[in-house]
């Protein structure tokens, strides 16, 4: 049996415009993701500072280096979504500029090459189309079709992957058997808390979304840790989040405080307690504040390097405490 220490988990959901492309504007959100650029060495750095593992959860269209890879890896079937907007296949990738490494928007490859000069990294899956799994539309061949495809680009470049996280948290139970059959050991749940039960993109429900913001500055929900032991040994395994690590606001920076505290807070619980807290967030939601969010991150980071030495807190990537899950008796 392994000794029992406290996890911190942080899983990087790593995408750039082909996770927003339907939800936002790039005249109003175009800057973050532009910056992703400057992002990702600097979490790098912090990460290696602080001897960090984090798992980067990425887009299997960021894999592709060539525009005419985009036609030529095609999905033998693709989602008919209801909603045709939630499609990146309609406009037959016109819209990606020429050439195609000059696209800041959707050309992530060189980036991925970053993340992987540091192996201490995992690099991991967000689907190969920021697939949508409660989508109306969609099946579930669709979605083992994107997945296939997923793990193809990645093996063309020298990689397995192994863990996956479920674009804008669509976890559906329901296609889990899939995940498994590809090779998937574990994914990324969601919290338990009503406030944060995902439905899809035509259930947009603001108290929830209020509730939700609230949380991120005072304890609504609890500390979301939980024990390796309750986790179940069934593959893939599931590996919930515990907190959105919300980025810094000039309009609410008063609260900064509160959101340091409140995850410094359940770092500590878990801490103490050999539980497993999992933070996640998008590289772009650092994109603007690079500074103040790398700052707040610091201060996260400097809270846990604390833990290790006090409690034995242990930084895990997904893949790791996976392993460490089937392995143990």
């Amino acid at each position: 049996m392994t000794a029992q220490r406290g996890s911190f988990i942080i899983s990087l959901d790593f995408e750039l415009w082909w996770g927003v492309r339907d939800s936002k504007t790039q005249d109003t959100y175009g800057t973050n993701v532009k910056n992703v650029k400057n992002v990702i060495p600097a979490l790098l750095n912090l990460f290696k500072k602080y001897n960090i593992r984090a798992t980067f959860a990425t887009v299997g269209f960021l894999f592709l280096r060539e525009k005419e890879d985009f036609l030529r890896m095609l999905p033998a079937k693709v989602p008919n979504y209801t909603n045709s907007r939630l499609s990146p296949y309609h406009d037959h990738f016109t819209f990606l500029a020429e050439p195609f490494d000059t696209d800041e928007y959707y050309y992530g490859a060189s980036l991925l090459d970053t993340i992987r000069r540091h192996p201490e990294q995992e690099i991991a899956s967000h689907t190969f189309s920021h697939y949508y799994c409660l989508e109306d539309g969609q099946t579930l061949e669709d979605f083992q079709e994107d997945l296939q495809m997923a793990q193809s680009v990645a093996q063309s470049d020298g990689l397995i992957l192994t863990s996956l996280v479920f674009p804008r948290n669509q976890f559906n139970d329901a296609y889990l058997s899939v995940c498994t059959a590809l090779g998937f050991t574990c994914v990324r749940g969601n919290e338990k808390s009503w406030i944060y039960q995902v439905k899809n993109s035509d259930h947009t429900n603001y108290p929830r979304k209020i509730l939700k913001l609230l949380d991120s500055y005072v304890n609504l929900s609890g500390h979301n840790c939980y024990s390796i032991s309750d986790v179940t040994r069934a593959v893939p395994v599931n590996l919930p989040a515990s907190r959105f690590l919300r980025p810094y606001s000039k309009k609410l920076r008063f609260l900064e405080p509160l959101k340091i505290t409140r995850i410094k807070n359940s770092m500590t619980h878990a801490a103490k307690n050999n539980l497993v807290f999992h933070l996640w967030w998008h590289p772009h939601n650092f994109g603007t504040n690079l500074k103040n969010n790398m700052a707040s991150l610091e201060q996260l980071l400097q809270h846990y390097a604390f833990l290790k030495e006090k409690y034995h807190f242990c930084s895990e990537t997904m893949s790791h405490i996976t392993s460490r899950i089937l392995n143990e008796n």
